[in-house]
């Protein structure tokens, strides 16, 4: 972890070994926990408590009790969703703190109600499996969560899905598959989670959660799939894992700190590995030591992004992307703080100060419709300290190499780069060094 300038990393490494693709990459692999699953054993069968399995009845009521026995238990308890079943449950918020750590074990499938049509008025629809307030739990097992979201995806109020491919008003809640809040401690591993109606994985204000072989798919064209959000969390390791979407891979948002992502196959059809958007409505977000190294990111609309709006505050520093290999994408290298969804955006002059970026062993393809870097920096509040090195961007196609795109952005070139940069400003500029006691974040 780094503070302030950055230090050489060492050589570098290989590229990542991408995760094995299973023969068939949703089918739950078995594991095999206690045969006799009882209280005396740790194990709480979830058939136990009268769950059926059928993919048809509702199974809501049984989880919870599962839940609240194991919870309630003084040691570490193990909730066991068994191989070779599809269990049916309703919106949950699974609340702690609990006696002991937990381990919910999934081996079979889980999924929510089929669509809008069938979700029950009284439940939220903004999302469907919560754990809240948990210190100590293990998401794990080689089985299915199925997010079934297709009816989701096909509300008109989705984008261009009205009427000839406008978006219509209309109520657009679509739930987050799960979301951990106020928890900490946390391992989410080995699962396959598919077709999540809105974000597969969402973690507010948690701390030290490890993430690793996990396996996220939904269509390209899914919209707000995003693998993994993060916001107001720190202490994150995602490791070894593959997430084809219609969003951000990952996404970083306000208050993240101490995030460690490795060996990452992201793509095809996502949006890249994203910190931001930051600073929305003018508001105030910092985000420091972000690393990001030994990844692939292919045929997906970005590659390593940072975003801001305007009119926002705070600071992203001390972020480091190295080794990562990009395969046909769009903007491999973006950082853009004049992000908005809309044509019109009003112009304003505070903004989120990015600083302290580093850029190396950057290699690969980019899809010749945007340039290989792209450092659109605020007007008044530029962009400091990023440096690139062993930086290696070709077309995908044809030979003509696009011209790196900057503005008001002040860095440095450790080694040559392809294509060459020639636009980044040297040195320190006087709006921030006149600005010495300004407390970014």
């Amino acid at each position: 972890m780094h503070h302030g300038h950055h230090h050489k990393i060492s050589e570098i490494s290989a590229p990542p070994l991408a995760a094995p693709a299973p023969s068939d990459p949703l089918a739950p692999e078995p594991s095999s926990p206690p045969e006799n699953s009882d209280d005396s054993t740790g194990v709480f069968d979830v058939r136990k408590f009268g769950a059926v399995g059928d993919g048809v009845t509702d199974d809501t009521e049984a989880f919870k009790m599962a839940w609240d026995s194991a919870c309630q238990a003084n040691s570490s308890s193990i909730i066991h969703v068994p191989n070779g079943f599809s269990f049916m449950i309703q919106s949950t918020i699974f609340t702690g703190p609990c006696q002991g750590g937990l381990v919910l074990q999934v081996d079979g499938t889980i999924m929510p109600p089929d669509g809008p049509d069938v979700w029950p008025k009284n439940n939220s629809k903004r999302q469907w499996l919560v754990f809240y307030r948990i210190n100590e739990m293990s998401l794990q097992g080689g089985g299915v969560i199925n997010g079934r979201g297709q009816k989701w995806w096909d509300l008109p109020c989705k984008p261009h899905k009205g009427i000839n491919g406008t978006t219509l008003p209309g109520p657009c809640d679509s739930p987050i598959a799960i979301r951990f809040f106020m928890s900490s401690n946390l391992t989410v591993k080995g699962l396959k989670v598919k077709d999540s109606p809105q974000f597969n994985f969402r973690f507010d204000g948690c701390q030290n959660v490890h993430v690793e072989s996990l396996h996220i798919t939904a269509p390209v064209l899914s919209p707000n799939t995003d693998g993994i959000h993060i916001e107001n969390t720190n202490g994150v390791e995602i490791y070894n894992s593959v997430i084809s979407n219609g969003d951000d891979c990952i996404s970083i948002g306000s208050g993240c700190h101490d995030v460690d992502i490795r060996n990452l196959t992201c793509g095809p059809g996502s949006h890249g590995i994203s910190i931001g958007s930051l600073g929305n409505h003018n508001s105030r977000a910092c985000v420091h030591n972000i690393t990001v190294r030994d990844s692939v990111i292919r045929v997906a609309d970005n590659g390593v992004r940072i975003k801001t709006w305007q009119g926002g505050s705070g600071a992203v520093s001390g972020v480091t992307f190295s080794n990562i290999h990009m395969e046909s994408v769009r903007n491999p290298i973006i950082i853009d703080q004049f992000y908005c969804l809309t044509k019109n955006c009003m112009n304003q002059t505070s903004a989120v100060y990015v600083s302290d970026i580093l850029y190396e062993g950057i290699k690969g393809t980019y899809d010749v419709r945007s340039p290989p870097m792209h450092f659109a920096c605020s007007d008044s509040v530029p962009c400091t300290n990023i440096t690139l090195s062993d930086i290696e961007l070709f077309p995908a196609q044809g030979d003509i190499v696009s011209d790196p795109f900057c503005w008001n952005v002040y860095g440095e070139l450790e080694t040559l780069t392809i294509p060459p940069v020639s636009c980044l400003l040297e040195g320190v500029p006087r709006s921030i060094s006149d600005n010495k006691d300004t407390d970014y974040c």
